[in-house]
């Protein structure tokens, strides 16, 4: 069964970018979604996915996720999904041999940047950037479901 266990953590500054490669749009949506479950449509540049999450904690995850064609996947966001879909500009950064993912949100979500890193073990040691800052893995505001359903631009600004 597959397993996602990843870690969320908002950017503290702008850094990034010197190490990021060219990002890739993502538009996603969702057909379902709970607390514990969801399925999603995304179209990632000119591919395109639905996948199955279903909570165990806040870092691990059940998830299956098949291609399927770009075509049907802008069919499925336009029918099946109520809201305007989740917008971002994902970038790829190495740092300290892992892979962080650098999520730079646009749309409802505009203003909000998250970088992701994905673990093999829940207590896997890696390395945090300096542009890396505070962790809200455990926080599900931030969880892409949730900025689904309550974008960004509606919470309250501090």
């Amino acid at each position: 069964m597959p397993i996602e266990i990843e870690r969320k953590f908002l950017i503290r500054n702008n850094a990034w970018r010197k190490q990021a490669g060219t990002g890739i749009n993502y538009v996603q949506g969702y057909i379902a979604a709970s607390a514990r479950r969801a399925v999603r449509i995304r179209i990632a540049g000119r591919r395109a996915f639905v996948s199955f999450k279903g909570k165990i904690t806040a870092i691990r995850r059940k998830e299956y996720e098949y291609e399927v064609p770009p075509a049907e996947a802008r069919e499925m966001l336009s029918f099946f999904c109520a809201r305007p879909p989740v917008e971002k500009i994902r970038y790829r950064v190495k740092h300290g041999g892992k892979t962080w993912e650098v999520d730079e949100f646009l749309g409802e979500n505009e203003g909000l940047t998250v970088a992701e890193i994905e673990l093999e073990r829940e207590d896997e040691y890696f390395e945090i950037p300096d542009w890396v800052g505070e962790e809200v893995t455990r926080d599900p505001r931030y969880l892409s479901v949730n900025l689904y359903k309550k974008p960004y631009k509606t919470w309250p600004q501090k």
